[in-house]
């Protein structure tokens, strides 16, 4: 949604200190502050103090902090979670968060500090931070181990976050086989085999990523139904016998031109009939928002790849139709992140 309001000076502090909120909501995690609450509301900053081994200096601090921030709240002499961290912990959700705070903390933060050069050069600059050789994070994560085993275990948190929308907006009705393209480790394909028994899926991503989906596809009991092929989506032909393609969190990487190409090879894959799905977080057309689309971008702008954005709906409908595709229709997932499902025939 776009701001409705004039900016304020509470606004403005909000974000020039931005990057010191972030870190209050990171101590909070890292320290088990909020995991503690859950277990024990309305303790007293002592006994908080006590809990997880903190001075008194450094409790008030923290709890100043997220006091502030509405993470948590005063309870007579004692602190409680914010009812939105209490909501999140009782849905058994707050495992997401906590990798999407980590994956914040190691991954996204070292990198932003080249968000002002990313835009000055137009290239992901701050991918200098990420060991390696290629030109975009996903080939330089094998350089290492440990980053690549908890890049993909919070990518797999994002989806499960988003994944409701993938399931509830992308209709596969009278579908047989889908190609997930660039699948990662198979979170997608494994979430929509379990909510449509019917179909069959082929995840196609690089060598050690489809290892990783392998395992989790035969953890789930779903390797007679998903298979795994290696292949770079770019240079390689996408295999025959299905009759829809799926790009999931796939568009927003590559610029527009590599968009297309990838468009154009899903058309050339396809029967008559056969339809194209991409699925992430998209912005308004309008150029004003949503606000976490705006934010996000600054990953985008500086990390994944050179041309790495959250695009616009219309932006894909222009490429659908410049790749043979018609009937487009968008679905937007009406939930609080921004993603949504937009699809196209052949």
């Amino acid at each position: 949604m776009a701001r409705t309001s004039p900016l304020t000076t509470d606004g403005l502090v909000q974000i020039l200190f931005g990057s010191s909120a972030f870190q209050m909501l990171n101590a909070g995690r890292n320290l088990g502050l909020f995991s503690l609450l859950h277990r024990h509301p309305g303790l007293t900053p002592a006994e908080i103090g006590e809990e997880l081994g903190l001075a008194e200096r450094p409790v008030q601090i923290l709890l100043l902090g997220t006091t502030a921030l509405g993470l948590t709240e005063r309870q007579d002499d004692g602190y409680v979670n914010a009812g939105l961290l209490n909501g999140l912990f009782e849905d058994g959700t707050w495992d997401i968060v906590e990798d999407l705070i980590e994956y914040e903390e190691r991954i996204v933060r070292p990198a932003e500090v080249d968000f002002t050069q990313s835009l000055r050069e137009n290239t992901n600059v701050g991918l200098r931070r990420i060991k390696g050789t290629g030109t975009d994070l996903y080939h330089r994560l094998s350089a290492d181990p440990d980053l690549e085993q908890l890049f993909y275990r919070c990518m797999r948190s994002w989806s499960r976050l988003s994944n409701p929308v993938l399931v509830e907006k992308a209709d596969l009705t009278g579908v047989r086989r889908v190609l997930d393209v660039g699948g990662g480790d198979g979170v997608n394909a494994i979430a929509l085999a379990q909510a449509n028994p019917g179909v069959e899926f082929t995840v196609l991503d690089l060598p050690g990523t489809v290892e990783i989906a392998r395992r989790k596809i035969a953890e789930h009991g779903l390797s007679d139904r998903i298979a795994v092929r290696a292949a770079d989506i770019f240079a390689d032909t996408y295999p025959s016998g299905h009759d829809c393609v799926l790009f999931a969190n796939q568009l927003v990487i590559w610029s527009p031109q590599e968009n297309l190409r990838l468009l154009r090879k899903a058309h050339a894959a396809l029967p008559d009939g056969g339809r194209v799905l991409v699925f992430n977080a998209m912005s308004d057309d309008s150029g004003d928002g949503p606000l976490y689309a705006a934010l996000d971008n600054v990953y985008f702008a500086t990390l994944p790849a050179a041309s790495s954005a959250i695009h616009r709906w219309g932006q894909y409908e222009e490429w659908f139709a410049a790749a043979g595709f018609v009937k487009s229709e968008r679905l937007p997932g009406g939930r609080w992140t921004p993603h949504g499902v937009i699809s196209a025939v052949k």
